[in-house]
């Protein structure tokens, strides 16, 4: 499975459990740390963890475990390092914050119907 196929079943967990903004940046030819940021929001504490299990659950199945996963515990900001795609799980508040749809601006937003090709 290549890394598109990852983000796209990463992103179907997501909606799942009702991600709210999901963005998929493709900063493949900006960074080697991942082909893919996906970004998503969850309005409180137990969405935004119910996002992350659920990303965990899919994506194990296929048979990809996470190289990492930071900042389950406190639910306002959970990173999931699948080494070729990284997911940031967001409550609102903290997404605002932090921004990195600013901060990888020189990476390419791409619609999720693209990951379908």
């Amino acid at each position: 499975m290549n890394s598109k196929e990852l983000a796209r079943m990463a992103c179907e967990a997501l909606e799942d459990k009702k991600a709210l903004d999901v963005k998929i940046i493709d900063i493949e030819q900006v960074s080697t740390l991942a082909d893919y940021f996906i970004i998503a929001s969850g309005t409180n504490r137990n969405q935004v963890q119910a996002m992350a299990d659920n990303v965990e659950e899919v994506l194990g199945r296929a048979g990809y475990e996470p190289k990492q996963i930071e900042g389950y515990q406190t639910g306002n900001w959970i990173l999931m390092d699948y080494r070729d795609i990284v997911i940031h799980v967001f409550d609102e508040e903290n997404r605002l914050f932090y921004d990195l749809e600013r901060i990888w601006r020189d990476g390419s937003v791409i619609e999720r119907e693209e990951l379908n090709k």
